[in-house]
């Protein structure tokens, strides 16, 4: 579960540890915004929200914040949501990422101070799973001893989906952040850096421990789950991305309410704002916080708002 929800956060977390924030420019040929999905693409996971009194229209693009480049070319649904907004959202404002300001606070807030150490805040079973893992990936125990388990679980996180291929630059939010620059299309975020940030230096020891545990219990699994999640991702199968994310929140509800409610609650009046604005804005966020209940798509219907997936929409 926690390697999903990372997957659901941006890009500038776990993968800033190991990779630099440079970005990856593709010439493409644009799609013609009512281009129909063929048989033999994929219908994305787009889904569309209009406001009728007032003509406000949101594309809410779901998005997996690291990808390999094989995983491209993107859905035309994306292009369609790209080509019909006037402006775009993302969970952090463009450009946040540049620079090392980040990755010295993340280090500052990950980093035990006066004399605590990992070793000393885990169990002696969880220590020798820690450093088994680092074995293999030739990395000295030592070095992350320093270390906080919510940063360690991010390290190994971004080890792990690195050894896959798969890069914050070819992330869903990246393409389009380049995009929209190139382009001169706006951009906003919905959050900042710093809230992201403590999220995870919020989290009590108990729910680090917890979050560690999870993420070395989900490595030997990791590339076959990834690959399924990119599929359900790629044919919009919100359905099967719930189940995934999910399969054990039961375990953990502070988590997911911490990770993914509480942010689309927070979220919710800026969004019905642009909606009632009669704007037209393509929102990229992860995938995951339009699952449940309590996502966004759910919560916008029970706002009123009518709410369909891309392949259904035939007057863009």
């Amino acid at each position: 579960m926690f390697q999903s929800l990372v997957l659901n956060l941006r890009r500038t977390f776990s993968f800033i540890l190991l990779l630099s924030l440079t970005t990856c420019s593709r010439d493409e040929e644009p799609r013609t915004p009512d281009t129909p999905i063929s048989s033999t693409e994929q219908a994305g996971s787009v889904w569309v929200v209009d406001a009728p009194k007032t003509g406000g229209r949101l594309f809410l693009c779901g998005t997996i914040h690291i990808l390999r480049e094989d995983d491209y070319p993107l859905s035309p649904a994306y292009e369609a949501a790209y080509a019909n907004s006037d402006s775009i959202v993302f969970e952090l404002p463009p450009g946040a990422g540049e620079g090392s300001s980040m990755t010295t606070r993340m280090r500052e807030l990950g980093m035990y101070q006066g004399g605590g150490s990992l070793e000393n805040s885990i169990s002696p079973e969880i220590w020798e799973e820690i450093k088994k893992w680092a074995g293999t990936r030739g990395i000295a125990p030592s070095s992350l001893n320093r270390y906080k388990p919510w940063f360690v679980s991010l390290l190994i996180t971004s080890t792990e989906y690195s050894a896959l291929g798969a890069k914050p630059q070819w992330g869903v939010d990246n393409h389009f952040e380049e995009r929209a620059k190139r382009d001169g299309k706006p951009g906003m975020g919905l959050e900042t850096v710093e809230f992201q940030l403590q999220l995870f230096a919020k989290l009590t020891a108990e729910q680090q421990i917890e979050m560690l545990e999870q993420t070395l219990g989900e490595i030997s699994t990791l590339s076959e789950e990834y690959d399924k999640m990119i599929e359900s991702w790629k044919k919009g199968e919100l359905e099967t991305l719930r189940e995934m994310l999910f399969r054990e929140a039961a375990k953990f509800p502070d988590l997911m309410d911490l990770f993914l409610f509480n942010r689309n609650q927070s979220w919710l009046p800026r969004l019905e704002g642009m909606l009632q604005r009669g704007e037209k804005v393509m929102v990229l966020v992860g995938t995951g916080h339009f699952t449940a209940d309590k996502g966004l798509i759910e919560l916008l219907k029970g706002r009123g708002y009518t709410v369909r997936h891309y392949r259904d929409v035939k007057d863009l």
